[in-house]
């Protein structure tokens, strides 16, 4: 219990540290939406218009301390203000449609290329020399030192533009109605491909590396001897044995890998017009909207943040020695 409080404080001062850069990253850039919506007005808005356009949308003046208790009592109250963009829409509204298109895009890539390369790597590790161990690494390193933009473009420029089998833009087909139907969903899914697929090309090394160098160390142990020699299977070594130790810094790598992960679905969202998180902080930074940047950022920590902490408590799991 005492470890589990420790990481816990830990991650809460994290997470105040981030809400205070948060906070002041966006006041350090020169000028404001209000003031370019000003400049684009070229002089026919009076000062007393441009006075109620600031207060209407935060942008007051006043000590920077009291600022930063207003953006600190807006944080814990989930009242984020409204999207300089899309006015009046509250930013709170905004996240609420676009996380879940995120949180399914990069859960369902990460899941899957996490899987598959564990399978690979241990399989690898287990037969050395053979093909898979010899071909397999190799060849999802060369896939997966491709910039993810780079490799969704050609996903994008073969599969969309070319050959025209998967849909240029969208999370699903905007004539039919949302729901829990199966033509929706089936939608959903038909527009994830490209997305997800992209995801996964450029993750799936790293998961084969990662468990394919735990599994060597792991399999040079005693036991795993000790287990040859009681006559086990090679399958119940392979997953009883090995893979469930080796798995303690694949845990650490794979909640260690969400920022990227959530850094790549802002390219990938931006490529194929995907309606989640990242496209949304890539059309906020062009438009200097700070209340919608600062929510994205910091969802983006969080998100982080508690990735780590369940890492946390599955290495206290997996680990007995953490109990002690």
């Amino acid at each position: 219990m005492s470890f589990v409080l420790r990481r816990f404080a830990f991650y809460f001062v994290a997470i105040m540290v981030a809400i205070t850069f948060n906070f002041i990253m966006p006041r350090m850039m020169p000028g404001d939406p209000v003031d370019a919506l000003f400049a684009s007005a070229q002089g026919r808005m009076s000062l007393e218009t441009l006075a109620a356009y600031k207060e209407m949308l935060g942008f007051v003046d006043g000590p920077l301390h009291e600022q930063y208790f207003i953006y600190l009592k807006s944080i814990f109250t989930w009242d984020l203000g409204p999207s300089i963009m899309l006015y009046p829409l509250p930013v709170s509204d905004l996240l609420a449609v676009k996380v879940p298109w995120t949180v399914g895009l990069a859960g369902m890539s990460t899941f899957i290329s996490v899987f598959i390369g564990l399978l690979i790597g241990t399989y690898a590790s287990y037969h050395r020399a053979g093909f898979v161990d010899r071909f397999m690494p190799g060849f999802w390193a060369f896939v997966g030192a491709m910039p993810q933009p780079v490799t969704a473009l050609y996903i994008f420029f073969i599969f969309a533009l070319t050959w025209k089998v998967f849909p240029l833009s969208y999370g699903a087909n905007p004539d039919i109605d949302p729901s829990y139907s199966w033509e929706y969903l089936s939608s959903i899914f038909y527009h994830a491909v490209l997305p997800i697929s992209s995801m996964i090309l450029g993750g799936i090394g790293a998961w084969i590396f990662n468990m394919r160098n735990a599994m060597i160390n792991v399999l040079g142990e005693d036991y795993i001897t000790m287990a040859k020699a009681k006559g086990l299977s090679n399958g119940r070594i392979m997953s009883h044995y090995a893979a469930r130790n080796a798995l303690l810094p694949v845990v650490t790598a794979v909640s260690m890998q969400i920022g990227f992960i959530m850094a790549g679905a802002i390219f990938i969202e931006t490529v194929y017009n995907y309606p989640g998180v990242g496209l949304l902080l890539f059309k906020a930074l062009g438009a200097r909207d700070y209340p919608t940047m600062q929510a994205c950022f910091l969802l983006i920590v969080v998100f982080v943040l508690v990735a780590n902490f369940i890492a946390d408590l599955l290495n206290l799991w997996l680990d007995p020695r953490l109990r002690k």
